[in-house]
């Protein structure tokens, strides 16, 4: 294949996708999950990729620089690289410490694995497809991660919506446990994250199970949550609220629409009430509402600490200017029920809204709102979220303490 001379300028400087209009030539018709040859304006070997002609991304990278042979070794090397990066973390899973055994072991495209996410939950690997060209390696991917996972007792597949029709008439695949040890395997797994026990539904689950990118964030509120009333919107499965009381708040309260993410929380403090003393004594109240329209109404019920923290409110770049407005109004009625000295932690994970922009909105209303603030921090991708492109960089989250 050869690309426009701004696709080839892309490639070169690490994008890892190649969009359909940006070819310019290619020698035949491709078939999803063939390997690409991209050559430069000059014939020079560019790059290599998955490619799938389906999808408005025609050509996801898996190689740039010298040329080489997606050999089995090749394949091999790759995944120990990726692996490398993360070894602080499978250091902390080893039975001897055992503290943190959820995390992200392949992240997509800023790991040179595009459209391809493997997660660890406990001895459990969820694998989770973005795209058809993966599905004629699936075996090898399998047999690639039993050789080099060997400790892993069950794989699950999942896919992304638009795959699973294609799948299963293309394919014969189908969402579910590739392999396990137990019998029946089992749906839900309990891991470990910084020493608390989480449940991770792995089969039908959100994303693969639980929202594993929040991890450094939910340890950065534990320290702050002592002797503080809580309120945790968006509560999903309790994440938040967990730490919270670990670290010693006053009182939590999971706020979200899902009766389904209201149990899991409680399923998750009650896993961690007999071994930590500090959430045993943490009263937990859950509220099951829309979070826009309960922190809006007018209430007498004020908090120490809320913490924000929304689905995507912009999953196109034209819904971006409609989610600044929802971050500004949902954060402005946060404010509204802190008490004095109370903190703000306000998180984003819509991908068509940047840091500056997000960062910004948040400062301006806690300004409009006629309360002075101190900043406590801001963070972005923990480091088994790697961002290494512009578009993969779709977690922020800052702390303020609003004074009157």
């Amino acid at each position: 294949m050869r690309l426009t001379p701004a696709a080839e300028s892309a490639v070169r400087h690490g994008h890892p996708w190649v969009f359909d209009q940006s070819v310019r030539e290619q020698n035949r018709e491709g078939t999803a999950g063939e390997i690409a040859v991209i050559y430069d304006r000059r014939d020079g070997f560019l790059a290599l990729g998955l490619y799938d002609p389906e999808s408005p991304l025609r050509v996801r990278i898996l190689h740039t620089g010298p040329p080489t042979t997606l050999n089995a070794a090749w394949w091999r090397h790759h995944l120990d690289t990726t692996l490398a990066r993360r070894q602080e973390l499978i250091e902390a899973a080893a039975p001897t410490s055992g503290r943190t055994n959820g995390f992200r072991l392949i992240n997509g495209e800023s790991d040179g694995w595009p459209g391809l996410v493997v997660d660890r939950y406990a001895s459990t690997l969820v694998l989770k497809l973005y795209t058809e060209a993966w599905l004629p390696r699936l075996d090898e991917v399998v047999t690639l991660l039993r050789e080099t996972l060997p400790w892993a007792t069950a794989l699950v597949l999942r896919l992304s919506r638009n795959l699973v029709e294609t799948a299963r008439q293309s394919y014969q695949r189908a969402e579910g446990f590739l392999f396990s040890d137990d019998d029946p395997p089992r749906e839900t797994v309990v891991f470990r994250e910084n020493g608390l026990c989480f449940e991770a539904g792995v089969r039908h689950g959100q994303k693969t199970g639980f929202f594993l990118d929040q991890r450094d964030n939910r340890a950065r509120i534990e320290p702050l949550a002592v002797g503080r009333d809580v309120l945790n919107a968006f509560s999903f499965s309790g994440g938040f609220s967990l730490y919270a009381a670990r670290g010693g708040a006053r009182s939590v309260t999971d706020l979200d629409l899902s009766e389904h993410a209201l149990a899991s929380a409680r399923r998750n403090f009650a896993l961690n009430r007999d071994d930590d003393p500090a959430v045993a004594a943490c009263p937990h109240h859950s509220v099951q509402a829309d979070a826009f329209a309960w922190l809006a109404r007018p209430s007498p019920e004020r908090y120490d600490m809320i913490i924000v923290d929304p689905p995507s409110l912009a999953r196109r770049e034209s819904e971006r200017a409609g989610a600044l407005e929802g971050y500004a109004h949902l954060n402005a009625s946060a404010v509204a029920r802190l008490r004095t000295g109370g903190v703000l932690v306000s998180a984003s994970c819509s991908a068509h809204v940047d840091e500056a922009e997000f960062f910004s909105a948040i400062r301006r209303t806690v300004r409009d709102a006629g309360r002075s603030f101190q900043e406590l921090w801001t963070s972005h991708h923990a480091v088994d979220h790697p961002a290494a492109f512009k578009e993969a960089r779709y977690l922020k989250c800052l702390a303020l303490r609003c004074d009157p």
